[in-house]
């Protein structure tokens, strides 16, 4: 995945979006690790900033998105 790429969710969503940045960040996922956060026993992760539409701009866990079509 990298910049330009259009995406979507991997739970079977409809809208695609373009990948435009992408940072590390830790994401905190309560289904696994409890409701009790504790940021120090988690490891940052690749986020990637996804542009819906003209004006929705979202910062996704690139392992929850995946590529419709490649850029170039």
């Amino acid at each position: 995945m990298k910049v330009g790429d259009l995406v979507r969710l991997r739970k079977g969503s409809l809208s695609v979006g373009v990948a435009i940045d992408f940072l590390q960040k830790k994401c905190w996922r309560t289904h696994e690790l409890g409701r009790q956060i504790n940021w120090d026993i988690v490891e940052p992760e690749e986020h990637a900033v996804v542009f819906f539409g003209q004006e929705r701009k979202m910062t996704i866990p690139v392992i929850e998105l995946e590529v419709v079509h490649e850029c170039g």
